[in-house]
């Protein structure tokens, strides 16, 4: 990131929240100009309150944030609390308090434990660094992921920066600010304009996000400049430096509200909706917003369906509502750049094929309403199944003042039925698997976002505890690729394999085994399992060959397997230890080997008898025709790879998946990683979620076991 000139951050854990960061802090070297925007609710948090009496202002110098506990409603206690946390930082940073706006965002209606706060003030100035990273991750309640950007521009030949941190998942619903954002840059600017440029910024991008139709009670979205660019002074909002800061600032909350849009609560899908043709700007932001805050268009959007009747249902009664002209006859609608209606009527379209489209991270939606200027576009989200188990369960958050927040427990009781015939339709499963083998591929998503490698240390939990034997392998190819690059290398593959000459095997070794292999453990540990981190060269584990090519397609030190020796993992399986493989071989001669993780995972379950292959990947399974093949034989999948329909980075994978099941694997089974407790929900319902494929197929009469 470019980080503007004079600015730290800091995160840390006050206990506001159970083992998460939970207080947040942004210094200013120089006292700066800010401005903020915010909520318009009427019931408004203590923060709110102070901010809004403060800015804009020329001397401000901080902000400070706790998460878990948004210190609303809750009286003169919180108010007090508020002034609290923006004293004790102020005294030690040795600033005037009202240069310290505040922030809080999490449970409604408990006040602020300050003594907390201020107890880990001394801390957090401690920890201030140049990385917004710990800052940002500090402010996120139900977010999977931290949410950061920044630009550079040049004002008059003077460089300056600007950065912006955020979190917002759910409660986001366009009236004002719609979410937390600390924006900060170097540039010089009067304190005026900036505020408008701010506005108009909001306006164009924040506004403009939805989630579930709820505005908090905490938005803000705040701004500080400290003009340590040393660029001339921007004092004229229509100047050109005005103009080029303002479309830098737009292009950067574009970033931070699209990213919250794709990590709304429960969310699967990033939805835009593009509205064009309309009488002016207000009304096309007016009609683009309906779609995405309808609650029947974002349920079609989760279950890929293509339906274009509810998009035209949204827009016409936002129409009635607002007395807007709407007529259907001169409008067309476009989902992933597909026609699917004009002239009034439906268009002829392949369905198969646009929801195959539809389950894209990313869902697309066009809109020509006539021939005005008016142009806009508006981000949202799915509706899926989770959005409300995460707020049933937030419902019934408890937080002890003096203590961190809690689950309340007779939530276990809501739906005494609904778990009685979970548990009983998993029991013949559970029995089934007792004492059995599941070799996983840990790879994709999974991997990388936080709530999904919690998840899933989860899932291994419970596999081992009603008597599977588990035993990971993983991947790492995104973190590989990445480290490579910032070491100024790049990555070259050759069907799906990833060319490795010696510099970059060390990186990839590095990576693989030093990294992620103790980044898995250390989850695992996390989760109340014991796992024990290896690479294919330990207790000789995985004994390599270089792997032949075709001439002209040399991928260096790149190998296949010759040899699995279980020794090593039948040890650890019966001490009740968890293997985890980072997919590194050793050969004959003593080099070190980089081998694919699938092709490792495969041989590792032929060489211990394992019964299933689980594959975790960034795909639902196999589709045809866009939709998801839930069983399949070895035969189909071999048929796939000769027509062509299986190319690139499958084709590694499709190998592995015969290789395990000509080697007696029983069954395996590909499951997106991305939706949590998939590997539990695949292993122990009758229907599953991924495509599981078997060696041969059923006999006539006989249908695949789901599990």
């Amino acid at each position: 990131m470019k980080i503007p000139l004079g600015f730290s951050f800091a995160g840390v854990s006050a206990g506001i929240k159970v083992k998460r960061p939970d207080l947040a802090l942004v210094l200013s070297e120089l006292p700066a100009v800010a401005a903020g925007c915010f909520t318009r609710s009427k019931s408004r948090a203590a923060c709110v309150d102070w901010n809004v009496a403060r800015l804009p202002r020329t001397d401000a110098r901080a902000i400070v944030a706790n998460s878990g506990n948004a210190n609303c409603l809750s009286g003169e206690e919180g108010v007090l609390a508020n002034q609290r946390m923006a004293s004790s930082v102020a005294d030690a940073l040795g600033v005037p308090v009202d240069a310290v706006l505040t922030c809080s965002t999490g449970v409604i209606g408990v006040p602020l434990p300050h003594g907390k706060v201020a107890a880990a003030v001394p801390g957090l100035i401690a920890k201030l660094g140049q990385d917004p990273a710990p800052a940002a991750e500090a402010i996120l309640t139900t977010d999977t992921c931290t949410k950061l950007a920044s630009r550079e521009i040049f004002l008059g030949g003077d460089r300056v920066r600007i950065a912006g941190i955020a979190k917002g998942s759910g409660m986001i619903h366009p009236n004002m600010a719609t979410m937390l954002a600390f924006l900060v840059t170097d540039a010089a600017i009067d304190v005026t304009v900036l505020d408008a440029i701010l506005r108009g910024a909001v306006d164009e991008t924040f506004n403009m996000v939805s989630v579930d139709r709820d505005t908090s009670t905490n938005d803000q979205v705040l701004v500080l400049a400290n003009g340590m660019a040393e660029n001339d002074p921007i004092t004229r909002r229509d100047s050109p430096e005005a103009q080029t800061f303002a479309a830098a600032i737009v292009d950067l909350c574009k970033e931070l509200a699209r990213t919250i849009a794709g990590d709304g609560e429960g969310a699967q899908h990033l939805v835009t909706v593009t509205v064009r043709g309309a009488e002016d700007l207000t009304t096309a932001r007016s009609l683009a917003r309906a779609v995405t805050e309808s609650n029947l268009s974002k349920a079609a959007f989760f279950g890929t369906d293509p339906n274009w009747g509810r998009v035209l249902a949204a827009i016409g009664a936002r129409a009635s509502e607002q007395h807007i002209r709407f007529d259907p006859g001169v409008t067309s609608v476009r989902m992933q750049n597909v026609l699917v209606f004009a002239q009034g009527k439906p268009q002829p379209f392949d369905a198969d094929a646009l929801r195959a489209l539809l389950r894209g991270e990313e869902v697309f939606v066009d809109v020509e309403v006539g021939d005005g200027p008016g142009e806009a576009t508006a981000w949202g989200c799915d509706l899926s199944y989770d959005y409300v188990r995460i707020n049933a369960d937030y419902a019934a958050v408890l937080v002890d003042p003096e203590g961190p927040v809690r689950r309340d427990p007779s939530l276990d009781h809501k739906t005494p039925e609904l778990k009685a015939d979970t548990l009983v339709q998993a029991l013949r499963y559970i029995e089934r698997f007792a004492g059995t083998r599941a070799v996983i591929k840990y790879g994709g998503a999974a991997m990388v976002r936080a709530d999904l490698k919690d998840r899933f240390a989860e899932d291994v939990r419970l596999l081992q505890a009603v008597g599977l034997r588990p035993i990971i392998v993983h991947g790492g190819g995104p973190e590989i690729s990445r480290t490579l690059e910032q070491m100024g290398q790049t990555s070259e593959f050759v069907d799906g394999l990833r060319v490795t000459d010696a510099g970059s095997l060390k990186i990839v070794e590095m990576v693989l085994t030093g990294q992620i292999n103790k980044e898995v453990v250390a989850s695992l540990a996390r989760a109340g399992t014991k796992a024990v981190g290896l690479s294919g060269k330990d207790g000789g584990l995985i004994e390599a060959r270089k792997m032949n090519m075709p001439p002209g397609k040399d991928l260096g030190y790149v190998g296949e397997v010759a040899r699995v020796d279980p020794d090593v993992l039948e040890l650890l399986l019966g001490k009740g230890y968890i293997p985890v493989i980072s997919p590194i071989g050793l050969g004959k001669d003593g080099s070190t080997y980089n081998i694919n993780a699938d092709t490792v995972a495969a041989e590792v379950a032929v060489a211990c008898g394992a019964r299933k292959l689980i594959y975790l990947t960034d795909v639902a399974g196999i589709l045809s025709n866009g939709l998801l093949v839930s069983e399949m034989s070895a035969e189909e999948l071999e048929a796939r790879m000769r027509d062509g329909t299986v190319t690139g980075g499958m084709l590694p994978k499709a190998a592995s998946i015969l290789r395990a099941l000509e080697g007696g694997v029983e069954t395996v089974h590909i499951i997106d990683g991305r939706v949590p407790h998939n590997v539990v929900a695949e292993l122990f319902t009758s229907r599953g979620v991924g495509t599981m494929i078997r060696a041969g197929a059923p006999k006539e009469g006989e249908e695949f076991p789901m599990s």
